[in-house]
């Protein structure tokens, strides 16, 4: 009681003498702070140093609190929002796998010579029929071989076989249609590449091929460039492969079908779509919820 009456006195005494000055700036006292503090300036006057009150610190701590909260609130919203979006990319890719499976188990055409038209015909079947012209082989390589069965069913995955060979690229004269095109006959392995230690497979009479129309493949990064002095060949270059052996910048990959006893292992076509939204779906899901958890610990459950 005698501190409180001491503290009372003090602030009349200082009061009192507040107002016996000419230039006074009066503040309201807050609840803040026990007693106002006064500095003097040089020139006489009196300047009160003014502290916020626990309100108005605690409603800029709301404020703040409420625009992180909406603002963290974005994470898990865009990472819903993106593994929703990779559902409907792997349901368009699957229907695209589907389709091109069809293509390449479909009936055969007859291959039309157009530009304008094949270009728009990858991955179908057509039929031709004429003579391989074995003296100017080309080969692409390193390649594994394709099981044609594993293939249709996983839709372009590479063999889990450690072995590496080439595909054997024979120009190929079509009887009925006049002109050269080229024909991937298949896969060799890397001891049967000369064609010397597979004779028998070198078939001299007319034939009958069915095969996919493939288009120009561009390089892609870490891919060698065409070895044309060596004939080593990396991708599937049309305009170089048809200079080189006069061909019409046609190409087909000769089916399983196709394939001549002793002589490349056709059906070495794959249908190279990546698929791997699932392991994205899982991903932008995962993120979500852990997020959503944390924002809902943070913001919510506190409150609760």
């Amino acid at each position: 009681m005698g501190s409180l009456k001491a503290a009372l006195v003090y602030s009349s005494r200082l009061l009192t003498t507040l107002k016996k000055q000419t230039h006074v700036i009066y503040i309201k006292r807050t609840l803040l702070l026990p007693r106002l503090t006064v500095f003097k300036r040089t020139d006489g006057r009196f300047v009160p140093f003014v502290r916020q009150s626990s309100s108005t610190v605690a409603g800029a701590e709301r404020g703040e609190d409420t625009f992180l909260k909406w603002v963290l609130l974005l994470i898990p919203v865009t990472t819903f929002g993106l593994g929703t979006w990779q559902v409907k990319r792997r349901q368009w890719k699957m229907q695209l796998i589907d389709e091109l499976l069809k293509l390449t188990t479909a009936e055969p055409i007859p291959l039309p010579i157009d530009p304008h038209e094949l270009k728009s015909l990858e991955y179908r079947r057509v039929r031709v029929r004429g003579r391989y012209d074995h003296s100017q082989e080309l080969y692409v390589l390193p390649r594994s071989p394709v099981d044609p069965e594993k293939e249709a069913r996983e839709a372009g995955r590479l063999s889990s076989s450690g072995e590496t060979g080439a595909n054997v690229i024979t120009p190929f004269y079509c009887t009925d249609l006049g002109i050269t095109i080229l024909v991937n006959r298949g896969y060799v392995p890397r001891q049967k590449i000369r064609p010397e230690t597979r004779m028998k497979g070198q078939v001299e009479g007319e034939v009958e091929v069915v095969g996919v129309v493939r288009l120009t493949e561009q390089r892609k990064p870490f891919v060698p460039n065409n070895d044309v002095e060596r004939n080593r060949w990396h991708y599937r270059d049309l305009e170089g492969m048809s200079t080189v052996t006069g061909a019409e910048p046609i190409f087909i990959d000769a089916d399983f079908g196709s394939t001549i006893p002793g002589g490349p292992l056709g059906g070495q076509t794959r249908v190279a779509l990546r698929n791997e939204h699932m392991q994205y779906i899982m991903t932008w899901y995962g993120l979500c919820a852990a997020t959503s958890y944390m924002w809902f610990a943070k913001f919510v459950k506190k409150i609760v």
